[in-house]
């Protein structure tokens, strides 16, 4: 079997350095992500980086990245997958994963598009300016909230504020197991909270937006490629009327000062939610990371 072992912070560095160097990857590929979502395991083999990932008892093997011999590192995959006796399924595949796979192995998987997978990316020009037409509705928004809070202001997450930002999101949780008490928010908020705890050692960037002593919305995420930042979580009290448009166009902004040589936001995939996959597309995305999911032909009975 392949030695895997849990994505650490000691592994962050060396694990960069290939992603930073790969053509645009879907947001599974960010080191946070790997770190704070479920159990996230990796191997260094062949000059590139495998994963096996668990989420709620299901097993996954997301394309291998970095410049070595991913055929080679797939071989051992299929090699691991049938050591441990379950269904190879590799997810994460960008169409040029999806073309060497058919090359590599010629009908020996079967292979979908994962729609619900897909990231939305954005300019972060468009989002920093909120300019045209088709963005009208949004810069209302936020005219309005300005308007009736002419005071507000954002901040930088820091150690100075971390305790009112933790406060407001744990009141989020409450007020929406209250609304929505069928929903699931263990894993996402487990995520949030150990992302509180390596905040500095991701190298997590934050803003929270405040009117007074109230933290209204907070927004964070790390970068995920030379110019390409990662939008992992992002949440507003429900009753401050345009808090979310307000702390999306002020983190862009907030981006795009400190970091010039971001041009792209990725807002990540809307797991398949009519609602989220509506308010995704209302920000009018630059483009989609079109990902494709894969099973061997022979496991998939097994699935």
């Amino acid at each position: 079997m392949i030695a895997f072992h849990r994505a650490a912070i000691c592994d962050k560095a060396r694990y960069e350095s290939y992603l930073m160097a790969c053509p645009e990857r879907g947001c599974e590929y960010s080191f946070a992500n790997l770190f704070l979502w479920g159990r996230q395991e990796i191997a260094f083999i062949h000059d590139c980086v495998v994963f096996f990932s668990h989420y709620y008892g299901r097993t996954v093997y997301p394309f291998p990245i970095g410049p070595g011999d991913k055929r080679a590192a797939l071989e051992e995959i299929l090699a691991d997958s049938r050591e441990r006796g379950i269904p190879c399924r590799i997810t994460g595949m960008t169409e040029a994963d999806r073309a060497d796979l058919e090359s590599w192995f010629p009908d020996q998987f079967s292979i979908r598009p994962a729609r619900d997978s897909f990231d939305y990316v954005y300019a972060i020009d468009a989002l920093a300016d909120l300019k045209g037409k088709k963005l009208q509705k949004k810069r209302n928004h936020f005219n309005r909230f300005q308007a009736a809070r002419p005071s507000y202001r954002v901040e930088p997450i820091c150690c100075e504020n971390l305790a009112r930002v933790q406060h407001m999101i744990n009141d989020w949780y409450v007020a929406r197991r209250k609304s929505d008490p069928q929903g699931d928010y263990l894993l996402e908020s487990l995520a949030l909270a150990k992302a509180f705890r390596h905040f500095d050692a991701l190298e997590m960037e934050g803003l929270a937006l405040l009117d007074g002593d109230d933290v209204l919305a907070v927004t964070m995420g790390s970068r995920m490629s030379p110019n390409t930042f990662d939008i992992h979580f992002e949440k507003a009290r429900e009753e401050a009327e345009g808090a979310y448009p307000a702390i999306n166009c002020e983190f862009a902004r907030y981006l795009r000062l400190k970091y010039p040589e971001v041009t792209y936001l990725n807002r990540e995939d809307d797991i398949g939610l009519e609602g989220l996959r509506k308010a995704k597309l209302s920000y009018y995305p630059d483009h989609l990371v079109e990902k494709y999911h894969a099973c061997l032909t022979e496991d998939i009975y097994e699935d």
